[in-house]
């Protein structure tokens, strides 16, 4: 068994196409197909449904591809190990964020990091807080940046809390509440509400305000990106409640303080595991102390 038919099995997972895998690792798909065949056989199962419209997982296929994931990630992880060892990082760096961060000028720290370790590789993915620590735990992830409600602490991994902050609600610049101040949630109760999905830490931070408050609100819109959440507003279709130290990222809406506000504390996490090279020399950029990597939270 190779790695290289591991990487094939895995971007065929990944993409569920042949052709797509194909081109992601740079080969033509008949020698792609070649290696998984000749790995099925290896094996005494297959690994892959294939009808003319889909390509899924099979049973087989389920139970090879954490362990495949595992061999390349320890493959490359060894790579960035030797590297390291000889004083040159390399290897890569998986960050996923909450599209809403503001504890960490994320973008400019990146450029950083990339000045300075030009050989590592990094990806980024915008999510919500709940699937990007579980891909943390699970070590697709190495590092994330969440939001959570203040009653909510990520289990599983390490982290730290960056930042605390309150809601304001955001609304369109003619609203009736637009020239108002120190509005209550009660007075907003009687609004159409844009806001992320239930279920999510993001929409948890309202919700959790408006029960205790006692009262309920109409989520009208349910979106998963911030930037859609400003366009609706703008819109005068609802309004919105957004991290007060976001709102200047998004303009042509008008800011609503709140009496009583809701909060949300946004946290860096990472693996409970020792940090790749890459992502030790990232929680360096971001000033944390290497005791707090080793103590065990969640």
């Amino acid at each position: 068994m190779e790695l290289q038919q591991m990487r094939y099995v895995v971007a065929v997972a990944e993409t569920a196409n042949f052709t797509r895998a194909a081109e992601r690792c740079r080969v033509v798909q008949s020698a792609l197909s070649h290696q998984i065949a000749r790995l099925e056989r290896e094996l005494g199962a297959r690994l892959f449904d294939r009808t003319s419209r889909r390509v899924s997982l099979t049973p087989a296929g389920e139970a090879f591809l954490p362990a495949a994931r595992q061999a390349l990630d320890a493959a490359e992880r060894a790579r960035a190990e030797v590297a390291a060892a000889s004083g040159e990082l390399r290897g890569q760096l998986a960050i996923g964020t909450i599209p809403t961060v503001t504890a960490v000028d994320l973008p400019s720290t990146l450029k950083s990091f990339h000045v300075r370790h030009p050989q590592v590789r990094i990806t980024l993915r915008v999510g919500a807080s709940d699937e990007l620590a579980a891909q943390v735990r699970q070590g697709t992830l190495d590092i994330a940046f969440l939001g959570l409600p203040p009653s909510v602490q990520p289990k599983g991994v390490q982290g730290r809390a960056l930042a605390r902050g309150e809601l304001v609600a955001v609304v369109a610049p003619g609203h009736p509440l637009a020239d108002a101040a120190d509005v209550d949630l009660h007075r907003l109760s009687n609004e159409v509400f844009v806001d992320f999905p239930a279920g999510s830490a993001a929409r948890a931070q309202s919700d959790e305000a408006f029960a205790a408050a006692g009262v309920s609100r109409e989520v009208a819109f349910e979106v998963t990106n911030a930037d859609l959440v400003a366009r609706l507003v703008r819109l005068g279709l609802g309004i919105g409640m957004m991290p007060a130290a976001f709102v200047p990222e998004l303009p042509g809406v008008h800011v609503v303080e709140l009496r009583d506000p809701p909060t949300r504390v946004e946290h860096l996490i990472w693996s409970r595991l020792r940090p790749s090279p890459a992502a030790a020399a990232f929680l360096n950029a971001l000033d944390i102390p290497e005791d707090d990597r080793s103590a065990l939270e969640g």
